[in-house]
């Protein structure tokens, strides 16, 4: 059987992360979606997605193949359904299509197709607040599945844990002089990851591979930090998909960051407004502010973003790719992508100087910034003109 993701319904809903990976590459609790399905196929997946990604995302197809909406997490009674699927039949969730099998080059006519129902909840990422609304129980998920059958490294006796969900460590993690709550949920510390001393950590909290927490950090439940990142202050329900940092003191809190950000020194995010409103978030698909249903929430930003240190970010902020953000007050609640300044006004930050800095940051980290990521963001800068006023 050869299973592929597609991006689905929701692909510009979730921008700005979308503007450069699939929608099966969001990272929530601890894997992506893709490594979650991955791991319960037991088999690699390829991706129907934006005709810009398919150079570093192709898709393969085979004489039988399953198709996965590629914002759905999976279960194991869904996975189990999906791989029973057959040429003509599809699988839908409350007029939800969540999968469907079909042979290679035919065209899937779904009206035609055998329904199969299935009735047990499922978590679908329609918005982008859902990355972290839905982050704690993720984490959750993961940590069962990924742990059942592996032995943690033992805990050293400078730590502390309180609470009795398990702290999971894997190979190489380093962790000392920690206090551990796990009375809400389970805590995760990846291969080679460190925790250095004095940080306060509350689960469900995932710390992934070579990810560093630094000394003194306070992180809240519901937190993920992606692999390779660094986190310092305080931060709580938030998502980092990884190689991204928020080294120093400020607060970050029910947000999202994608890949290679850094928020300098002191950034801060509000979370909540002063009236207690609901939060309205830019909406790329109508081109204006939309309601999120959320009380809660901060900090929405695209790969390769950045802000200058004692930068503050207000309730329901997006950050589109490639930004650069600094200055004193509050910058706009939208930041297109290629943006270059902060309250005082933007203009554009362009491209030559944004892949010179790229390639710099991706090379601290032994990762080329290849043509295929050039190619990508040339494309999200063309797409992203008509945001830009300069």
């Amino acid at each position: 059987m050869n299973f592929i993701l597609f991006d689905g319904a929701y692909r510009e809903a979730l921008l700005p992360f979308t503007y450069t990976r699939p929608v099966a590459d969001i990272r929530i609790g601890i894997m992506t979606i893709r490594e979650k399905w991955e791991f319960f196929l037991r088999s690699t997946t390829t991706t129907v997605t934006e005709e810009y990604l398919t150079d570093k995302w192709p898709m393969v197809e085979a004489e039988q193949n399953t198709f996965i909406l590629g914002s759905v997490i999976p279960s194991l009674d869904l996975v189990a359904k999906i791989k029973l699927l057959k040429k003509e039949e599809a699988i839908y969730y409350k007029e939800e299509l969540l999968a469907f099998c079909v042979g290679e080059g035919e065209e899937p006519d779904l009206d035609a197709y055998a329904k199969i129902e299935f009735v047990e909840d499922v978590i679908i990422i329609k918005h982008t607040w859902d990355i972290f609304k839905y982050n704690e129980k993720a984490i959750a998920l993961d940590f069962k599945y990924l742990t059942e059958e592996e032995d943690s490294k033992e805990l050293s006796t400078t730590n502390t844990i309180i609470g009795e969900y398990p702290v999971f460590l894997a190979e190489g993690a380093s962790v000392e002089c920690t206090i551990f709550n796990t009375t809400k949920g389970p805590i995760y510390i990846g291969e080679n990851a460190t925790v250095m001393e004095g940080a306060l950590i509350r689960g469900p909290f995932a710390l992934c591979e070579g990810a560093s927490v630094k000394m003194g950090a306070k992180i809240y439940e519901g937190t993920t930090i992606g692999p390779h990142s660094k986190v310092g202050g305080e931060v709580g329900n938030s998502v980092i998909f990884g190689y991204s940092n928020k080294g120093h003191d400020g607060y970050l809190g029910n947000s999202v960051l994608g890949e290679w950000c850094n928020l300098g020194a002191d950034t801060n995010t509000s979370n909540l407004k002063n009236n207690y409103a609901e939060v309205r978030l830019w909406d790329y698909e109508t081109g204006g502010f939309a309601k999120t249903g959320e009380q809660f929430c901060g900090l929405m930003m695209g790969d390769h973003s950045k802000s200058g240190i004692n930068t503050m970010f207000n309730t329901g902020t997006v950050v589109g790719v490639s930004a650069n953000i600094f200055g004193g007050s509050f910058p706009r609640n939208f930041i297109p992508s290629f943006s270059w300044g902060g309250s005082a006004g933007l203009v554009t930050y362009k491209t030559n100087k944004a892949f010179e800095v790229a390639a710099k940051v991706m090379a601290r980290r032994g990762i080329e910034f290849s043509d295929k990521d050039s190619e990508i963001l040339k494309h999200v800068f063309e797409d992203s003109l008509h945001w830009r006023k300069d």
